[in-house]
């Protein structure tokens, strides 16, 4: 028999479902299922997403092409694997490095379908687009926890406990009691030695980019010699991992009955920390990368579900200076584009600086800045807050030119530090931090008494400015000379009581305050900013 005749074709066709494919698809089949163009077909195959097709003449020569293109049947649910990722947001360089087609004819693993218990987790379908909704935080079926960007352990879920009891039991109130790897340290070897070094590894890999081994380690206080000299070796010996949208990692993991199953870790990076979710190899991963591409939604179910924790702080108060008057000057539609101007271009340089949104009356603003591995939280609110200041100089030079009047726009600012409980406002739709005690209290009164865009501090969060970056802030007190005439005193202080008249009038309200010593700051130096998270 010829083998380039139609019987020879079938014949192929039968020796290659032998090797592994099982089925095949023409390549106008596949577009046509798929819906994707032949341009982004041919992408697919060189970028090596898909084999390269096998290409024969068809099987009745004379009517239609001369040659045709055969994939496997599994190149559609490549294709549609493929097209989920970029509606997850990832890059084509991302998805190729997840999902390049090996050389040769070997089948392709099958895009990721929903099992019953995944399926019995949905919900109904969105009115808007048709879909049907995704998992929430509480119906992940695997264990999970997350961690901020010191390795502090935030959140983490009942599978997680069920695992490593010894690590995941409680929170501890303080933050600095909540170290990943102080917790997997200091628990029971006898639990499961073998889960213990695989999460010290994972952690030191998504760590390592961002933290030196003495951040990790000063947090570690009591924990035997033996096991500070376990964890340096690792630190050494891990490959640091490269933060992204998503990121996944291997690794093995024992059960309650001893057996060792292979896993695949999800971490997600947010502002607020990562994500870590720990599900078997060759699971269903479709709702699960659902709900981590819901951003938004997972963020505020995680922060929802934050215990209120006792933390160090850094908090910024601005105030816009006679908001009552300029709303009173513009028309609505006018003010309001003026508020929102001005906390879009803040918003941006808080998250430069780590800045976390907290809760404020009226059309001021809060940050709270945590600390932070890698740069100092004081640092990072005295930088923001003078950054903004400047900016503040242009948006009142815009609006000047624009409406043709003298009005200056003013934020004043408060700085202050201390160490507070942190927790959350929610309702139904929306998530905001807050922070209970004097030092949010005392922020907010000395934003009161600043006046035309001045930026003052207290003496104890100056004091906690690092040395090193100390010389680059320049702050001090306006004093009255023998004349009258003012003097700027550098590097001083001054009670509140000392500076204005607290017993009437508008600063009657700062009495709370007025033995609190505080500083104006007049002047930050350039300083290199932090590199942000995604």
């Amino acid at each position: 028999m010829c083998i380039n005749s139609p019987y020879g074709l079938f014949i192929r066709l039968a020796l290659f479902a032998a090797a592994g494919w099982e089925a095949m698809l023409t390549s106008k089949q596949l577009l046509a299922k798929s819906g994707i163009s032949r341009a982004t077909l041919n992408n697919y195959v060189a970028r090596g997403l898909l084999p390269k097709p096998v290409v024969e003449h068809p099987p009745e020569p004379g009517r239609g092409p001369r040659q045709i293109g055969y994939f496997p049947d599994d190149a559609l649910a490549r294709v549609e694997q493929i097209q989920q990722l970029k509606r997850q947001g990832y890059t084509m360089e991302e998805i190729v490095a997840r999902l390049r087609a090996p050389e040769g004819r070997e089948p392709l693993p099958p895009a990721p379908r929903l099992t019953e218990e995944n399926a019995a987790a949905r919900t109904a379908p969105t009115a808007s687009s048709g879909e049907q909704l995704v998992l929430t935080i509480d119906q992940i079926p695997h264990a999970a926890y997350m961690v901020n960007y010191k390795f502090e352990v935030v959140w983490f879920n009942e599978l997680a406990k069920t695992r490593m009891p010894a690590v995941f039991s409680r929170l501890a109130p303080r933050t600095e009691e909540r170290s990943i790897f102080a917790l997997l340290l200091a628990a029971n070897s006898a639990e499961s030695a073998f889960n213990r070094q695989e999460l010290l590894r994972l952690n030191l890999a998504l760590a390592k980019e961002r933290m030196q081994l003495h951040a990790i380690t000063q947090p570690l206080q009591g924990i035997p010699v033996a096991g500070i000299h376990e964890l340096e070796q690792l630190y050494a010996d891990i490959e640091a991992v490269r933060p992204g949208i998503i990121v996944d990692l291997g690794l093995r993991l024992e059960d309650a009955g001893h057996q060792v199953g292979s896993y695949c870790a999800y971490a997600t990076y947010f502002r607020e920390g990562i994500l870590v979710i720990l599900m078997p190899l060759g699971g269903d991963a479709s709702e699960l990368l659902r709900l981590l591409s819901r951003r938004d939604l997972v963020i505020r179910n995680l922060l929802s579900r934050r215990l209120p924790t006792l933390t160090e702080l850094a908090v910024l108060v601005s105030d816009l200076q006679d908001s009552v008057k300029i709303c009173s000057e513009l028309p609505p539609e006018e003010y309001f584009e003026l508020i929102n101007q001005i906390w879009s271009t803040a918003g941006a340089v808080f998250r430069k600086y780590y800045g976390t949104h907290g809760k404020h009356v009226g059309d001021g603003m809060v940050y709270y800045f945590f600390p932070q591995p890698d740069c100092s939280y004081i640092t990072n609110a005295v930088i923001c807050a003078h950054e903004i200041k400047s900016a503040m100089t242009k948006i009142s030079k815009e609006w000047q030119l624009r409406k043709k009047w003298t009005t200056e726009l003013y934020l004043n600012t408060g700085l202050n530090e201390g160490q507070e409980w942190l927790g959350t406002f929610q309702t139904a739709t929306t998530v905001e931090f807050a922070v209970l005690g004097d030092t949010i209290n005392h922020t907010a009164r000395l934003s009161d008494f600043a006046r035309y865009g001045t930026i003052w501090a207290t003496k104890n969060f100056v004091g906690k400015i690092p040395p090193a970056e100390r010389h680059k802030v320049r702050f001090g007190i306006r004093r009255s000379g023998a004349e009258g005439e003012p003097i700027f005193v550098e590097s001083t202080y001054s009670r509140l009581c000392n500076l204005v008249d607290l017993t009437g009038g508008r600063y009657e309200k700062l009495r709370d305050i007025a033995g609190l010593p505080v500083t104006e700051i007049v002047e930050v130096h350039e300083t290199r900013a932090p590199e942000t998270t995604p």
